[in-house]
C-alpha cells in the first residue's frame, strides 16, 4: 500500500515515486497537484496495511523505524531515495495518528500553513535550505528546526495506540496505571554508570551488589585449604587432573573434566570444575573452556562453594545464585546434562540440576523526566533492552561502558540548558508501594529503548 506524505518541507535529495494511476490515488487531484514537489511516497507492507487503508486524509501521523535507502540509479548522476515500512513490530515498526490537541501537530499545522504552494510548484532542483528560504518569517524557519531539532532519542516498542499524557496528569492519577509519554531526561542516577549493575532475584524480587573479585578470590583461598579427595577422581561422567603447586603452599588442584559418551569434548564444549585453584588459574581456564564451576571435595561428592562466590564462569561472566530461594544440590546432578545428545552447558540449565535459583544482571537508574506540566522520577530496570546492552557483560567490558556513558550523554548532555536536551518518548507504569508506615506510587519504564542511531 503506497501513502504520500508531507511535512513541508522538500526531500534534499531526489525520491523514488511508486509508478501508480492517477485514478488509484485517493485525495483531492488539486492538492495532491498543489504537493507534488513536496510529498514522498511510502510503501507499507504486511500487517501495516490495514491500518495505513483506514488512514483519513489528513491525518497527522507518526511513522516508526522507516527503512530508507538508496535505489539503483542506471541513468542518473544521484540515486534516488526510496521509503518502506517493512512488516513486522520490531523496535517500535509501525503507524502512531496523533491526535488534533497533540503539541506536536499545533506545531506542524501552524509550520505546514505557512508554506507557500505556489512557489512549491517550481521546486524541483531545490534543497530542503532553499526551501527555508521560502519561509513567511525568521520565526517559521526557527520553529521549524526547533521541531525538527527535537525528534525523540528513544523508540517505543509496543502499546502504539496510547496517546501522550502530561506529566502533571500522571501525578494527579491512581495507580496502577500505564502511561505514554514525551518528556526531558533533566538528570540520572547513579552518575557512575558501573554502580547502576545489580543482581536480582526474580523469585523473591531481592536486589544486591554485585560481589567484588577480592571477596571471590578470599573465597577461593580458604576452599583451597580442603585437599582434594583422591576417591572422587576419575568417575563415569568426569576426567580427573591433579597437581601440587610449586610454591611455598604446594597447593593441591585438582580439575574435573565432564565426559560426553565417555569421551572428553572440544575445549569450546566443555564444561570442568576446578578445586583449590586462585582467582587468577580460574581466569585462565574461563580463556579456554566453555564453563568452569569452583569446587571443593566432601567425603561423598564433590560440592558447590558458599554462593557469595559464583556458581559459575562462562567468558568473563560470573553467576551468581540466591542464597534465599536456592537449595544447592550435590555436583553428580551435572551427569545428568553430560548424557544429553548434545549438552549444551546453557546458565540457565546448569542452575536447574543444581537446584540454584539464578540471579540476573540487571540496570537499576533513577530518571527525573520533565515536560512543561511538571516533574517526576521514574525508574529503569532493565536486563539488556533499555540501552542494547547486556547488564551481564558492562562490568567486564571497556566499550560497552563507553558505548553506556556516550548513550547517557545523548539523552542528558551535560551542561546543556533545558530547552536544548533532547525529547525521550517512554512508556511509563504507576504502581503502589505499601508497608506499615505509608503508602508510594512509583513509576517504572517499560517497552522502550533507545534508537538505534544513538548507540
Amino acid at each position: 500500500f503506497t501513502l504520500q506524505v508531507w511535512d513541508g518541507t522538500k526531500c534534499p535529495y531526489p525520491t523514488w515515486k511508486v509508478p501508480v494511476e492517477t485514478s488509484d490515488l485517493e485525495g483531492e487531484k488539486v492538492v495532491l497537484h498543489q504537493l507534488r514537489n513536496l510529498m514522498v511516497d511510502i510503501l507499507v507492507y504486511d500487517n501495516h496495511v490495514q491500518l495505513a487503508k483506514s488512514l483519513k486524509i489528513g491525518s497527522f501521523l507518526r511513522i516508526y523505524s522507516i527503512h530508507t535507502k538508496q535505489a539503483s540509479a542506471d541513468n542518473e548522476d544521484v540515486s534516488p531515495i526510496e521509503f518502506h515500512l517493512h512488516g513486522g513490530t520490531c523496535y517500535g515498526r509501525g503507524i502512531g495518528v496523533l491526535p488534533e490537541s497533540n503539541p506536536d501537530v499545533k506545531d506542524l499545522k501552524a509550520f505546514l500553513e505557512s508554506v507557500d504552494l505556489a512557489d512549491s510548484q517550481n521546486m524541483e532542483s531545490m534543497s530542503s535550505v532553499e526551501l527555508d528560504g521560502t519561509f513567511n518569517n525568521v520565526t517559521d524557519l526557527e520553529s521549524h528546526l526547533q521541531r525538527c531539532q527535537q525528534l525523540s532519542v528513544t523508540v517505543l516498542t509496543d502499546h502504539q495506540h496510547l496517546n501522550n499524557t502530561e506529566l502533571k496528569t500522571i501525578l494527579n492519577s491512581t495507580a496502577p496505571q500505564q502511561y505514554r509519554i514525551r518528556a526531558k531526561l533533566r538528570t540520572y542516577k547513579p552518575q557512575k554508570l558501573y554502580q547502576s549493575v545489580k543482581l536480582h532475584c526474580s523469585k523473591c524480587n531481592s536486589l544486591q551488589e554485585v560481589p567484588d573479585g577480592d571477596d571471590f578470590d578470599l573465597i577461593l583461598q580458604a576452599s583451597a585449604v580442603t585437599a582434594p579427595n583422591p576417591e572422587l577422581h576419575n568417575t563415569s561422567w568426569y576426567d580427573s587432573v591433579t597437581w601440587t603447586t610449586e610454591d611455598q603452599k604446594q597447593r593441591k588442584i585438582a580439575i574435573h573434566f565432564v565426559k560426553h559418551d565417555e569421551m572428553l569434548q572440544q575445549p569450546e564444549n566443555t564444561l570442568l570444575m576446578i578445586e583449590g585453584g586462585t582467582l587468577k588459574e580460574v581466569w585462565k581456564l574461563t580463556k579456554r573452556f566453555k564453563c568452569v564451576i569452583p569446587v571443593r571435595s566432601t567425603e561423598d561428592d564433590l560440592e558447590l562453594l558458599d554462593l557469595s562466590a559464583p556458581f559459575l564462569l562462562q567468558g568473563n561472566i560470573k553467576y551468581y545464585g540466591c542464597k534465599q530461594c536456592s537449595t544447592p544440590k550435590p555436583i553428580k546432578s551435572l551427569s545428568s546434562i553430560a548424557a544429553e545428545q548434545r549438552p549444551l552447558w546453557e546458565p540457565t540449565e546448569i542452575a536447574q540440576v543444581l537446584g540454584i535459583e539464578p540471579l540476573q544482571y540487571v540496570f537499576i537508574m533513577k530518571f527525573t523526566l520533565v515536560d512543561r506540566t511538571g516533574a517526576l522520577n521514574a525508574y529503569l530496570f532493565d536486563y539488556e533492552n533499555f540501552f542494547q546492552i547486556p547488564a551481564s557483560e558492562i562490568l567486564t567490558n571497556n566499550f560497552l561502558q563507553q558505548k553506556m556513558q556516550m548513550t547517557m550523554d545523548t539523552l542528558c548532555p551535560p551542561g546543556r540548558k533545558l530547552d536544548d536536551l533532547p525529547w525521550l518518548e517512554c512508556f511509563i507504569k504507576a504502581y503502589n508501594v505499601r508497608d506499615a508506615m505509608k503508602h508510594q506510587v512509583h513509576y517504572q519504564i517499560f517497552d522502550t529503548t533507545v534508537a538505534e542511531d544513538v548507540v
